[in-house]
């Protein structure tokens, strides 16, 4: 998977994406699927969760975002806010790539009145990454590269039972951690626009 911002870019802006809007749920969040250029291709960066009582995503991996707060100018803002608390990074000089289709929330088999919508930024090659300094809501942040994802070279499954029923769903396992549920759909819709 050869691809730079530029054909991100054109890639993602052929997808019209609405905005959810509050009419479809009590609570909106965002999250940042953060890209990087390598030569093995690009990588989004990830968080695995602290665990922590309440999280309902505890100890999951996940991209760095979360629920909307009345001071955020829209989604996008959002995004980057979570972004900046959760690894410590400014996304504000960070290039805005697109976006992805938002989805409905779900945890421990729930649906959550809560939808939840993907920004994909951009870092531009050729400098050093920023630092990232995590928070207590982080107990990691590594990069996932996308191209093994796309050809199969991750594919695994996730067993989670809903009481006593066990459920198997589509995952990645890479370094030891496994990605799935909705971070694993959000970018999933990022590959196959990526492919298109």
């Amino acid at each position: 998977m050869r691809v730079t911002l530029d054909d991100i870019v054109a890639r993602l802006g052929r997808a019209r994406v609405d905005d959810p809007g509050t009419l479809l749920a009590d609570r909106r969040a965002a999250v940042a699927a953060v890209v990087r250029v390598r030569e093995r291709g690009p990588e989004v960066l990830l968080i695995e969760r602290a665990e922590r009582e309440g999280d309902r995503w505890s100890g999951q991996v996940a991209l760095p975002g979360g629920r909307e707060d009345e001071g955020d100018v829209d989604l996008r803002a959002t995004a980057m806010r979570e972004a900046r608390e959760e690894v410590g990074l400014a996304l504000d000089g960070a290039r805005l790539l697109g976006r992805l289709p938002w989805l409905r929330a779900i945890a421990r088999g729930k649906i959550l009145p809560m939808t939840i919508s993907p920004f994909v930024f951009g870092l531009e090659p050729g400098g050093d990454d920023p630092p990232l300094v995590l928070s207590d809501e982080a107990r990691a942040a590594f990069w996932l590269p996308l191209a093994p994802a796309a050809d199969g070279l991750l594919d695994d499954h996730y067993e989670w039972k809903l009481g006593p029923l066990p459920m198997k769903f589509p995952a990645w396992r890479w370094e030891g951690r496994v990605v799935w549920g909705l971070t694993y759909q959000m970018l999933r819709s990022l590959i196959t626009a990526l492919e298109g």
